[in-house]
């Protein structure tokens, strides 16, 4: 099948599918908002749905530390590492008891060093800072982002940037990093200025829950409607879709084909 074409992420030399597989329920099934419970997949399952995606043209993975055991799972089963762009975060970890957010240097490149053992690759090709919601405050009073730079200096990581909280952060990220990761839906929209301000700098967006983490399906057409609002905005790289079930996987994938499709047959103006 393959119909994604893979778009810039900025102008950071790598090239991301529209869609991304997001991978928290592949380690977490605690503490999400989800609209309905799972349980997390085997083995077989993971690898089944890394074929599916590779057969899709997708090429990107987003997972985390606070997504439990995500980063183990997708270094122990992921076939062909170089085929591959994975994006992971630095920040939050999740416990027994909850969220806590570290973001010091220290525990920074500690993280770093514990994702790479766990993905089982000697880079990472992107990496976020996990925000806690003081967005400003972590990229201008913490030394997190500049432990980030040092270990992009020294090839470890490809490009850096902020899942962030709030529009200021997302503008504030881009001017400091190569990425912001936000949140963009047609029920929120507040950080549309974000994917404005990308668009006309040459950085790149993200879109974190696009589909309203799954409560959008539920609406007059659903998640198509829904990734079709935001693929079509000028300065979104990729679209992060959280699943474990292959016929979801490949239904969101058909929706931002088709989305890909009309904006090469309309064109927009300019």
């Amino acid at each position: 099948m393959n119909n994604l074409s893979a778009r810039p992420l900025g102008d950071t030399g790598i090239k991301v599918s529209p869609i991304g597989l997001g991978t928290v329920k592949f380690g977490r099934d605690k503490g999400l908002k989800y609209p309905n419970r799972f349980n997390l997949p085997f083995d077989s399952a993971i690898v089944a749905l890394f074929e599916e995606a590779k057969t899709l043209g997708i090429n990107f993975i987003d997972t985390a530390p606070a997504y439990g055991t995500s980063e183990e799972r997708i270094g122990k089963l992921l076939p062909n590492r170089q085929d591959w762009i994975i994006g992971t975060k630095v920040g939050e970890e999740f416990g027994a008891n909850g969220s806590h957010f570290d973001f010091s240097g220290n525990h920074t490149r500690k993280s770093i060093e514990r994702s790479l053992r766990r993905l089982r690759t000697n880079y990472l090709d992107l990496v976020l800072i996990h925000s806690n919601g003081d967005d400003i405050e972590i990229l201008e009073k913490t030394d997190c982002l500049e432990t980030l730079m040092r270990m992009k200096e020294k090839g470890l990581i490809r490009a850096v940037g902020m899942s962030t909280k709030t529009a200021a952060g997302g503008k504030r990220a881009l001017t400091l990093s190569d990425v912001a990761m936000v949140t963009y839906n047609s029920s929120h929209t507040d950080e549309g200025t974000v994917i404005d301000l990308a668009h006309h700098t040459g950085k790149a967006v993200i879109v974190k829950k696009a589909l309203h983490s799954g409560h959008l399906a539920k609406q007059s057409g659903g998640n198509e409607l829904a990734l079709e609002f935001v693929l079509s905005r000028a300065g979104v790289s990729s679209v992060i879709v959280g699943t474990i079930n292959p016929i979801h996987l490949r239904s969101n994938a058909l929706a931002a084909a088709r989305s890909q499709a009309e904006d090469l047959t309309n064109p927009a103006p300019g």
